[in-house]
């Protein structure tokens, strides 16, 4: 492969990488941002990436926004902050006079300091919904009913005693409105078993089948194991009619997207600890470069919606209890709402360190997985 070959091939996956990493930080920050803001915090730093700054300004409350040279996340460090996982600084809190103290977020009461902490995950969430309704609404989706036109000898379908010409109108309750919906709830489902409510001519019948799970390669050479079910769908031009939702019923979607991606995390963590699955698939930044870069080669659609998945993800894992994490902020408020005091400083030092020890054997573990599974090329 020539020189030209490597840099174009590094463009493609480093700028849609950035792109949807930046969307995603930003958010997040801003969120903390305007509630600090809301709340009367004086906020030092607004920082889009770690490491040496590359370009910034200083806003009339004397913020310093800036773009650093690391791109893989972001911070706001308030006033009182020891550094930018807002572990506080304690020489600088001892020396505060009254009046300082009042825009200080370490002096803030706690529903302030909760709220502060939580808007972030909460911006992420919002982002989310926004750019999903954004997708139902203006560029639509194509709908197909989820109806059976052939099945698999000796698949999972078969073995459930589907047959062809049967409409799947519901999976363990939740309603199945086009055939996508029908393969992402099967895709994730392996080895579990599912009841189908169908329809089958005049009638409605109840159909129990476990998908089997198979590993499959995509189009970019990327493996992959999902479940199985053995049934697909002839797709003629009349079944391709694009559909777009009302604001409200778009909105109301994209939450229910939302929903779907965190139940689906869940699930897949559950599954990783109860060992039905491996913890392979678990990625880090160089897997999410790959996945935006292949996603942006099939369009600006799928980029943006892409977006909106990593933002609820990031949401998600920010609210997990571990210190350093937003979600270790809260536990140690949450102890400290039920004690009426706060932790001892050395116990809250402790948890950073657990804290930060957790955070980067995960980033280590993530990286180990994208450096062995990655098919770069």
């Amino acid at each position: 492969m020539d020189v030209v070959s490597l840099a174009t091939g590094f463009v493609s996956y480093a700028v849609p990488f950035v792109f949807v990493l930046t969307v995603v930080v930003f958010f997040h920050e801003l969120g903390h941002f305007l509630v600090a803001r809301w709340c009367g915090v004086n906020v030092d730093v607004f920082s889009i990436g770690f490491g040496p700054e590359i370009f910034g300004r200083y806003d009339k409350q004397g913020t310093r926004w800036k773009v650093s040279w690391i791109p893989l996340g972001g911070y706001v460090k308030f006033s009182g902050d020891e550094s930018a996982a807002s572990t506080p600084d304690k020489e600088q809190l001892a020396a505060l006079s009254e009046k300082d103290r009042a825009g200080n977020f370490h002096f803030k009461p706690l529903w302030q300091r909760a709220a502060v902490v939580a808007a972030g995950p909460i911006a992420n969430f919002i982002l989310a919904v926004v750019i999903f309704a954004f997708i139902f609404a203006v560029i639509g989706r194509v709908d197909t009913t989820a109806r059976v036109d052939s099945i698999s000898p000796d698949s999972a379908a078969a073995a459930a005693g589907f047959e062809p010409g049967d409409i799947i109108r519901s999976i363990d309750g939740a309603a199945i409105n086009s055939f996508s919906d029908m393969q992402r709830i099967v895709s994730s489902s392996a080895g579990k078993r599912l009841s189908f409510t169908v329809e089958r001519g005049a009638s409605t019948v109840t159909l129990e089948a476990t998908p089997k799970l198979k590993e499959i390669t995509d189009r970019f050479g990327n493996k992959h194991r999902i479940g199985l079910l053995g049934i697909s769908r002839k797709m003629g031009a009349e079944d391709r009619k694009l559909k777009r939702s009302s604001p409200p019923e778009a909105v109301w979607l994209g939450v229910k997207e939302v929903y779907f991606v965190i139940d689906r995390t869940f699930s897949y963590l559950g599954d990783v600890i109860i060992g039905r699955e491996k913890a392979d698939q678990l990625g880090g930044p160089l897997r999410i470069a790959q996945i935006s870069g292949q996603v942006a080669s099939v369009g600006l659609t799928a980029l943006i919606n892409l977006a909106a998945i990593l933002s609820v993800s990031i949401g998600l894992i920010n609210l997990f209890p571990v210190p350093m994490l937003d979600g270790g902020h809260l536990l140690f408020y949450a102890i400290e709402a039920v004690r009426g005091k706060p932790l001892s400083e050395r116990i809250q030092e402790y948890g950073y360190r657990i804290g930060l020890a957790l955070v980067l054997m995960l980033m280590v573990f993530a990286t180990w997985n994208d450096i062995v599974n990655i098919n770069w090329f």
